[in-house]
């Protein structure tokens, strides 16, 4: 499905500004949209909205269905009676420009702990209404990831759920049964964490909708091993009778690794999901489009083929590819749902296989202006190569900033972007805004551009670095940096290069 020429924001939500060590859905992100419009953008990707795995990356998440509960107001709890404004001033002050989760997870969980139990205790009759009716409407997902969650606080010694007890790992009915009945709390606390989650999304995207802004989601290929979707539908994954990975997921050695990346996610058991019309991938699509409006699709390429490696190795050198489902599994989702906007990550090792099935589905790709300099003029990155049907980034969450890849690079590769871009030395101190206009230009209906770029910051705002398992997925902006004419540059070229919802003439 072919998007409308307009650009947008890169920025998790964790990355706001507000008073609780992380960016969350309260005042923050709805002034966040305020300024997106006035800034001309009509689109605001996020990253993955689950909880935060291994490393705290979102993309190796506790559940495939599930909301980040670190996301949530704490100030909407507040306003609804369940936590104090005493409980709300945080006992030292929080980094304004970066997140310290070992600080910042105690603090917000706590509180929820004791806004779940006041609700249990003292919930008025619309509120508690409410929550039966989402609990209703996400009994697909809900009770298995509720219980999943008190289990792994239950059984925090075992480091994966098929270290627990042997009828809980392999979801003995009675065992399954006992453990509702003895962590019935915790159950309902999850469960509340994921109604207020999904409430404060739902009005953060309304009033973005409202607004003239879609929200551009982003789905994983892959899920972690330790989540509730793998301990509920063994079956679905590529696993043992012990219920372990016999192989996992990475991709080849690359220009961020030459080992490679070794995910370690295990792997779709994809005849199991085409025996099922691929049931599970069109409930998990159906609900990711009820929070957002466009979806990006990672790793698009490990539909066609994916890099599979053994379980027991310890880097992804000795993998090999695999065949996917290719257009089996996209034709299902379209058959249950209709055409969708959806955009392929299709970076990495792109064969002609991946090039066909994207183009086959009219999916758009992706385009990322800091690897177009490293070749020749044929470079796809180039923006003299680009199409129409793809979206075009500075760069992404996985790459360095704009600033932080400019200042590493050697003489000889900043001649050839000067020589490219037609820059004077003198304007080297605003690469980031002439990487921004580049993108505004191209022919690709779709520009993202990530918020630190926007900011101007160097590499110490860099939001991940694949193949580094700690020390990312931290940064935040403070709204001190941003100024007036931040937004009035960009407002001004979603203008001049008709990003701003004109028609052609």
């Amino acid at each position: 499905m072919r998007l409308p020429r307009a650009s947008g924001i890169l920025l998790h939500p964790s990355s706001l500004p507000g008073p609780h060590g992380a960016g969350d859905l309260g005042a923050a992100a709805h002034h966040f949209v305020d300024w997106l419009v006035a800034a001309g953008q009509k689109l605001w990707q996020v990253l993955p909205l689950g909880g935060l795995g291994a490393g705290n990356s979102p993309y190796m998440s506790s559940s495939a269905f599930a909301g980040n509960v670190l996301l949530i107001d704490l100030h909407d709890l507040q306003r609804h009676g369940w936590l104090t404004a005493d409980e709300l001033a945080a006992p030292t002050a929080f980094d304004e420009r970066r997140i310290d989760f070992e600080t910042v997870r105690p603090f917000r969980m706590q509180r929820l702990a004791t806004a779940a139990e006041r609700f249990a205790r003292h919930a008025n009759t619309d509120d508690r209404a409410d929550f039966v009716e989402f609990r209703a409407s996400h009994a697909s997902w809900l009770p298995d990831y509720a219980l999943f969650m008190a289990l792994a606080e239950a059984h925090a010694d075992a480091p994966d759920w098929s270290d627990w007890p042997a009828p809980l790992a392999h979801r003995d009915a009675a065992a399954l049964g006992a453990a509702r009945k003895a962590h019935a709390s915790r159950i309902a606390f999850w469960e509340f964490c994921q109604w207020r989650f999904f409430r404060q999304w739902a009005a953060l995207k309304h009033h973005a909708n409202k607004r003239g802004v879609r929200i551009v989601g982003d789905a994983p290929i892959f899920i972690a091993y330790h989540s509730a979707e793998v301990w509920a539908r063994q079956d679905l994954f590529e696993l043992d009778s012990a219920g372990r990975s016999t192989v996992v997921a990475g991709v080849p050695p690359d220009a961020f690794s030459e080992t490679g990346q070794h995910w370690g996610n295990p792997l779709y058991r994809w005849s199991a999901h085409a025996a099922d019309g691929y049931a599970w991938w069109v409930e998990r699509i159906r609900r990711i489009y009820e929070l957002v409006d466009i979806v990006r699709i990672d790793h698009f390429r490990g539909f066609a083929a994916f890099w599979e490696i053994q379980a027991f190795e310890r880097t992804a050198i000795n993998g090999h590819w695999v065949p996917g489902p290719g257009a089996e599994l996209f034709n299902a989702i379209a058959h249950a749902l209709g055409p969708l906007p959806i955009i392929a990550e299709d970076l990495g090792v792109i064969t002609a296989d991946v090039v066909a099935l994207r183009k086959h589905f009219a999916f758009p790709g992706m385009r990322i202006l800091q690897f177009a300099f490293d070749s020749d003029s044929a470079n796809l990155y180039l923006p003299h190569n680009h199409e129409t049907d793809s979206v075009i980034y500075t760069g992404t969450h996985d790459n360095n900033t704009s600033r932080g890849w400019w200042n590493a690079l050697s003489d000889a590769e900043r001649a050839r972007v000067r020589d490219y871009l037609g820059l004077d030395p003198r304007d080297d101190g605003d690469i980031h805004w002439r990487l921004i206009r580049t993108a505004c230009a191209s022919v690709a209906d779709t520009a993202i551009h990530p918020m630190q770029d926007v900011l101007g910051l160097d590499a110490g705002a860099r939001m991940n670095h694949p193949g580094i398992g700690v020390g990312w997925w931290e940064w935040r902006f403070s709204w001190d940096q941003v100024q007036p004419q931040h937004a009035e540059r960009l407002a001004h070229w979603c203008r001049l290069y008709r990003r701003d919802g004109t028609p052609l003439a």
